[in-house]
Parts: C-alpha cells; sequence; structure tokens
C-alpha cells in the first residue's frame, strides 16, 4: 500500500476497523471504480440529461419506477423532504424556508431521530419539514404513528440504520402498511444497508449511501415512486443545488452499482481472519469473541472487551490510545461505555489486522 500522499500532506495512514464510517472518507472503491470516475470526469456531458439517464439506469438497476443521484444520503433526506413538503411545486421549492407550506410535518419514531454525523432532525429541518416525533426513546408501533398522522402531515420518515434503538420497533413493512392505509407517502432512509432492492418494496421513496455497502464515490441514490422522484429533482434547481453532485461521482457511483450485484458475499471469510484475533485473549482482562452486525446485516465483527481492573486501563483509554498513535487505528466504539469496542474486517487492507494485534497488545501488554 502507498503512502507517499499522506506522507505528501502530512496525515497519518489509518487503519480503519470501524466499517464504511465517514469520518474515515466510507470506503475504498475499486480499480474499476476509480477509472469510470477518471472517465467520467475527463469528459463533458449535458448534466440535466445525465441526472435523468442515470437516475433511469439506477432504478433499473433497484426495480424502482425512477431515482436520482444525489451528493450524500444525508442530502437524500434533505431533499426527499422538501421534495414531499412542496410537492413537487416549483415556487414552493424555490422560496422553501422563505415561504413554508402549512403541511409540512414529517412523522418520526423518536427512536429514529438519531445522530449518525449529523442528527436526523437537522436534515429534516433543512428540507422545510417540521419534525413530529412519536413514540418513545425504546418503543414505536403503528398506533403511534397513526395518532400522529393529519391534514398537515408530508410523510412519514422511517429510518433503517444499526444507529437506531432496535427493541420494541416495529419492522418497515409495518410502517409501509399505516403510510398506505393513511395515504401519506412513507420515505425510508436505508443509508447503509445491504438489500438494496428491499426497500423499493416498501416505500414511497427510499434512500442509500452510495460510498457504503455499494462501495462507490460519495454519493447517495433516491429512488421509489416516478412522481416523488420527480418533486426530488425540483429541488436540485433549489436547495439541492448547494448538494450537487459531481459528474465523476455519478459514473463511479454507476459502475460501483454494476460491481456490486455481481460481488461475491465474503462475510464467511471476513469471519474467518477475524481468528487472528484471538491472540489477544492471552492478555490480561481481555475476551475476544466474534459477534454479528445488530441490525442483523451479514456483517460479522470480532468484539474486544476489557476489564479494566484485570488489563489496567478502560475499554476507553485503549481505544483511545489506538487512535492516537503513529498509526491511527479507528474502531467501531459505540460500546467503550460497555467495556468493549468492535473491529470490523470489511475495510481492513494489506498488513492492517496485524497492525492492531500488535497495537494493542503494546498498550495492554506494555502496561503490566
Amino acid at each position: 500500500m502507498d503512502h507517499t500522499l499522506h506522507a505528501k500532506y502530512g496525515l497519518k495512514r489509518v487503519v480503519n476497523a470501524s466499517g464504511r464510517m465517514s469520518i474515515l472518507g466510507v470506503s475504498a472503491p475499486t480499480d474499476g471504480v476509480m477509472n469510470a470516475v477518471k472517465t467520467g470526469g475527463q469528459s463533458y456531458v449535458e448534466m440535466a440529461d445525465l441526472v435523468d439517464k442515470s437516475g433511469a439506469y439506477v432504478a433499473k438497476q433497484l426495480n424502482a419506477e425512477d431515482a436520482v443521484v444525489v451528493n450524500s444520503a444525508s442530502s437524500g433526506i434533505a431533499l426527499t423532504v422538501a421534495a414531499v413538503v412542496t410537492r413537487g411545486d416549483k415556487r414552493a421549492s424555490l422560496k422553501l424556508h422563505q415561504e413554508l407550506p402549512a403541511n409540512n410535518e414529517i412523522v418520526m419514531f423518536k427512536g429514529h431521530n438519531v445522530q449518525y454525523g449529523a442528527p436526523v432532525e437537522t436534515m429534516v429541518a433543512l428540507g422545510g419539514g417540521k419534525l413530529v416525533e412519536v413514540g418513545y426513546a425504546n418503543e414505536g408501533k403503528k398506533e403511534h404513528l397513526e395518532m400522529a398522522v393529519n391534514e398537515r402531515t408530508a410523510a412519514i420518515l422511517f429510518v433503517q440504520s444499526h444507529h437506531c434503538v432496535q427493541k420494541n420497533m416495529i419492522k418497515v413493512e409495518d410502517a409501509w402498511e399505516v403510510a398506505q392505509r393513511l395515504e401519506v407517502p412513507l420515505i425510508v432512509d436505508a443509508a447503509a444497508e445491504e438489500d438494496l432492492r428491499k426497500y423499493v418494496t416498501c416505500s414511497d421513496l427510499v434512500i442509500y449511501s452510495g460510498s457504503k455497502a455499494i462501495e462507490g464515490p460519495t454519493s447517495g441514490i433516491v429512488a421509489g415512486k416516478g412522481e416523488l422522484v420527480s418533486w426530488v429533482k425540483t429541488q436540485l434547481y433549489g436547495i439541492g443545488r448547494s448538494m450537487k453532485v459531481g459528474k465523476e461521482s455519478i459514473f463511479g457511483l454507476l459502475q460501483a452499482l454494476d460491481e456490486y450485484f455481481v460481488k461475491e458475499d465474503k462475510s464467511e471469510q471476513e469471519k474467518a481472519a477475524l481468528a487472528a484475533l484471538n491472540v489477544l485473549g492471552e492478555l490480561p482482562g481481555v475476551s475476544v469473541s466474534i459477534v454479528q452486525d445488530e441490525a442483523g446485516r451479514a456483517i460479522f465483527r470480532g468484539r474486544i472487551k476489557i476489564d479494566e481492573a484485570q488489563a489496567g486501563k478502560s475499554a476507553r483509554t485503549v481505544n483511545a490510545e489506538l487512535q492516537g498513535g503513529d498509526i491511527a487505528v479507528y474502531t467501531r466504539d459505540y460500546g467503550l461505555a460497555q467495556g468493549y469496542f468492535d473491529l470490523d474486517p470489511r475495510s481492513l487492507q494489506g498488513d492492517d489486522l496485524q497492525v492492531i494485534i500488535t497495537r494493542i497488545q503494546d498498550i495492554i501488554g506494555g502496561n503490566h
């Protein structure tokens, strides 16, 4: 692996064991994708035509009526909210935030208003939506949605994510049933989900990241019902202008999608590779296990649990030292308060896994 660019700009080498996280640049696209980025970037094209043709190409891949490539899943939230608030009206779209329609309420479970790098509520507000939180931090039922929907409702927003509370929450199919019955649009934020064709079948608009599971350049996809996608496209000449996606990213994403649907499932190999972590179990206070993704995706991670009394350092301290070294090692650190962090194998390259093992041995072993 060539780290000359890192050296040129004074950047650290990063070992990414956190998964497809935006703070580290999300993913490392293949040569095929980067070649498409290069060719696309070095060619001229009518952008409006590219928006339509690329959207149609993506829609065919996902079995959706239509789609539009956007610059991130995050902007996808803002743009879909703006779409359902303005219903594609050009004046309302251009005057968004200056003249807001009265029916701009976005109904969402309290347990879905997560911080993913920015809060979901911030993107809803950016799109001109007035957030109506329903349910509780640890409970979301059909009736919570039903009671909140009224003539001011623009849409229900359902966040399908590992960030969300999973227990006592209805499934996306249940929210879809409510939305259809009450005749309000359902927007599904499925940014990091891997089943790209599922959510089109149970939503009016679905949002995906182009750079997480798909491993394309920084980008996003909004797909779904033709009329609603056309409403999203109207926003590209309003707030969407500040979120425009470059031609190089669109071509890269299309190539990444082509590769995605023929990609072999490497989850079992990744799981097997994690066996190398077992040597860490020999350290005082350290136990190693393999866990599956909390949202049920086919992703397996190594869990390093640290007993502070025996190890002499807490999981939080070890994690901070991993990040702070000459080579910055980033773990999936949501469980630090419970005394553990996870290692996601999907983004590891070259000798990354051995670097992690050696660093943890130094940090904890050197403490005794």
